[in-house]
């Protein structure tokens, strides 16, 4: 089949987070050659008319999405698959109103409230002081991803409602984006990986994205250096593992089944992350669900499809699958 490889257009100033999906796009290439398929990689800009006419021009069988952001706005992530769906063109991952709700952090946490699942409380600027209540909170990017904009010192202890709101304001007018906080669970950290198959979404092994040796005052957060920056402190003592001890079984089997529940909640398609945090309860809550997690050879995703017993390239295929089984369906 011809297949385009859809991703954003990617800057000479870009962050390391963002160059990274070229990277992506260069694995799915190859993998799509070995598979028997001829590639085209066409990167988005903001010129939406250009990239419509060139689809339309090219006709591909399959698009793969590998969209993260345009011009650098995670805002956009929903464009990509909306111009495909206004072009009838087949693509890989999640469908529009998915991306949408699950790159809104807010509004997926209001979804799966609505359908009683654990997330922590999202709180806004305007929302209610009455609603805060004193103890530790995160302050994040509600559209923002790849803990873009994350460090320790989102981390905050707010002492009231007056304490947080300014907190958030404060945060919002330093990155020049909208920004919510909620409760930060200081605990175990777990990401678990779907892919589509036959009879349903296969959950690939459990990981644990340990923190080694941080110091008692250093919050144990995922943030932007642990993920990008490789000379930092935080790159390197934020391992994932895979093997677990007979005693968290049960925990596992929790987090397995909350995934699943995300995918069908969603209505996802193709691949996808879910993202928890675990208390000092054994308690799991979702922190977010990542429709087009990272693709990178020596990424999570790819690491957990190698921990399943699968090769990057079967994993790809049935991602391909699936964007062609569903692409009549709405």
């Amino acid at each position: 089949m011809n297949a385009v490889v859809l991703h954003g257009d990617v800057q000479e100033n870009a962050g390391v987070d963002e160059q990274d999906v070229l990277v992506q796009v260069e694995a799915v290439c190859r993998s799509l050659a070995e598979l028997g398929h001829t590639p085209v990689a066409l990167p988005v800009s903001m010129d939406f008319k250009k990239v419509i006419d060139i689809l339309a021009g090219i006709r591909p069988d399959v698009v793969f999405n590998l969209v993260e952001s345009i011009d650098g706005h995670g805002g956009l992530i929903h464009i990509a698959p909306a111009i495909l769906d206004s072009l009838n063109i087949p693509y890989t991952g999640a469908k529009t109103d998915a991306m949408f709700l699950t790159s809104n952090k807010v509004l997926a946490k209001k979804l799966l409230d609505a359908k009683e699942m654990p997330t922590p409380p999202s709180f806004l600027a305007d929302d209610r002081q009455s609603l805060f209540k004193e103890g530790s909170y995160i302050i994040k990017a509600i559209w923002e991803h790849a803990s873009v904009w994350l460090d320790e010192h989102s981390i905050i202890y707010a002492k009231d409602g007056n304490h947080l709101r300014q907190a958030i304001l404060s945060q919002q007018e330093r990155l020049g984006m909208t920004c919510f906080a909620e409760p930060f669970i200081d605990g175990r950290e777990f990401n678990l990986s779907l892919l589509a198959g036959d009879t349903g979404p296969e959950v690939l092994p459990p990981a644990e994205i340990q923190f080694l040796d941080y110091p008692p005052d250093k919050a144990k957060v995922v943030d932007y250096r642990s993920k990008w920056v490789e000379d930092s402190f935080e790159y390197h003592h934020t391992p994932r593992r895979f093997d677990f001890p007979e005693e968290d079984k049960p925990l596992l089997t929790q987090l397995t089944d909350l995934a699943i529940q995300c995918w069908y909640l969603f209505n996802l398609r193709g691949y996808a992350r879910v993202d928890f945090r675990v208390d000092v309860n054994n308690y799991a809550w979702i922190l977010e669900v990542n429709t087009n997690p990272c693709l990178s050879p020596d990424g999570g995703f790819a690491t957990a499809v190698a921990q399943g017993g699968l090769t990057f390239n079967r994993a790809i295929e049935r991602i391909i699958q699936e964007a062609l089984r569903f692409q009549y369906l709405p």
